[in-house]
């Protein structure tokens, strides 16, 4: 903790109210006196537009970016099966991958105790599309479409081996748990632009190519060691869109009202006592709760999309809780200036059966990430929006378990994979990185997940460097000491 915010929880009233009559104090009485207005003032001059919160002489510099649609495509997608097109590998079939391309890459417990490293070639044909003439998977049509509204990094690479510490990394910058997501750094650094929202939305869809897979741990959109206030508010597929959100039966709205105005004085006077600021977190999240009651239904109900709108996402989705649902979701949520939205796809696992599971994660994500990708440009906001799309690594060139020109798995590989960029001054039409024949290794441009953080911090304003908070003695960032902005990329 902050040794301000350390040494505030200690205080005694006694000290408090000599101190403010000192005039030592006098910041802290104002801001009590400003906690202390009834709630129901507050929900009623709380504007739809706006930033709240937020550090002072932020952002840095001038953004590209007012928000961000991170695609995370859980499980880790083949690169080989989707846009790093290798076709020697067709003619090494059945042999084993050279020693000398393992170098000391370290394999998973999965797949290191086995006879042979059979290379794999991928079962799916590839063609060139637009103007770009980039190949791309036959599983992946619609974004076929949009090839050239994309920028295609196919070097990316991470320390993590396994699925846990992986996804941590890239949605926190570190493989153990405990530090703030992408999304809680952005809402500390930048606030709310949009009151009666929260700063930050995490959506997850369980994909039809392999429905038992990797579990989501709401730590991948907590705070970390930041103030609870900048925690994402996950959206429920079912039910409620988020929980609790309905008053209590036989509780009207005025009800609710007048609980709350006094449930905020009994806050009130707790954070007068003890300077706690998950206090005031309480008092602000409950308020945001209040005004939720009337923003979130009207978000969530797409009667008013027209039918070609809905059409263009796909089949399912009005079906809550699918990919199409929630990536229409992610539209309407960037046009309320929501400031950085987490779409969660789970299923992109295949280490066995690949033929059958992989062609079902594709279909689920693929028409809806390209609809999202057009529908954004079409309204004239994908200039200030940055969408990604990617898994936490990619896949072996060699198989695991049984090996057929048709039936195969892959293992997990950190060491290069790809992912796409798009939007708020990112080039379009573009194809960074390369890969060697086995597509095991990187041989040009490298960009690893802190390279990435770098990036999209950059693209919002923030020097990457600079955004920091202190913790436990030390100040930390999302790039730790580490990241450098990926500037090819970028017009």
């Amino acid at each position: 903790m902050h040794p301000l915010l350390e040494r505030a929880m200690t205080t005694t009233r006694r000290q408090f109210f000599s101190r403010a009559a000192t005039g030592v104090g006098i910041g802290t009485a104002a801001l009590a006196s400003l906690l202390n207005q009834p709630l129901s003032t507050a929900a009623e001059s709380a504007s739809a537009e706006g930033a709240a919160g937020g550090l002072p002489g932020m952002p840095h510099f001038a953004p590209r970016a007012k928000r961000v649609i991170y695609l995370c495509q859980s499980g880790g997608p083949s690169q080989f099966e989707t846009f790093d097109y290798k076709p020697e590998l067709a003619k090494l079939f059945d042999q084993d991958v050279p020693k000398s391309v393992f170098g000391s890459q370290r394999l998973t417990g999965m797949t290191s105790g086995q006879a042979r490293f059979a290379v794999t070639p991928s079962y799916y044909k590839f063609k060139q599309h637009g103007e770009s003439g980039t190949w791309v998977s036959e599983l992946l049509p619609r974004l076929a479409e949009i090839i050239d509204e994309l920028c295609l990094i196919k070097s990316v690479h991470t320390e993590a081996i396994n699925h846990d510490p992986a996804i941590t990394f890239f949605q926190t910058g570190h493989q153990l748990a405990g530090r703030p997501s992408i999304g809680s750094w952005l809402s500390y650094g930048l606030g709310s632009a949009n009151n009666n929202l929260p700063t930050f939305v995490a959506l997850a869809s369980r994909g039809t190519g392999r429905p038992n897979c990797q579990p989501l741990y709401d730590r991948l959109w907590g705070s970390g060691f930041l103030p609870t206030q900048h925690a994402g508010v996950k959206f429920m597929g079912v039910g409620d869109p988020v929980l609790y959100l309905k008053n209590p039966a036989g509780f009207d709205k005025s009800a609710r009202r007048r609980m709350l105005d006094d449930l905020s004085r009994l806050n009130q006077q707790k954070l007068e006592a003890f300077g706690d600021p998950e206090i005031a977190t309480r008092i602000q999240q409950y308020e945001m709760a209040y005004r939720m009651q009337t923003s979130v239904p009207e978000l969530v109900d797409f009667s008013d999309e027209p039918q070609h709108i809905l059409d263009m996402y796909g089949p399912n989705v009005m079906k809550r809780g699918t990919y199409a649902f929630n990536a229409l979701l992610a539209r309407r949520l960037a046009e309320r200036d929501v400031r950085f939205i987490q779409m969660f796809h789970m299923g992109w696992d295949q280490h066995g059966n690949l033929h059958n599971q992989l062609s079902g994660q594709c279909r689920d994500a693929d028409q809806a990430s390209a609809a999202l990708v057009k529908d954004l440009k079409q309204r004239g906001m994908l200039d200030d929006t940055l969408v990604i799309w990617g898994g936490e690594f990619g896949r072996t060139s060699y198989c695991q378990g049984k090996l057929t020109r048709e039936v195969y798995g892959r293992d997990h590989h950190p060491r290069c994979f790809s992912i796409w960029m798009t939007g708020a001054g990112v080039k379009r039409g573009m194809t960074y990185g390369a890969t060697d024949d086995y597509c095991y290794n990187i041989t040009e441009n490298p960009v690893h997940v802190h390279d990435l953080h770098a990036t999209m911090l950059q693209q919002l304003g923030i020097d990457h460097e600079k955004l920091t908070y202190r913790f436990q003695g030390r100040y930390f960032r999302l790039t730790d000491v580490h990241g450098h902005v990926v500037k090819d990329i970028l017009g």
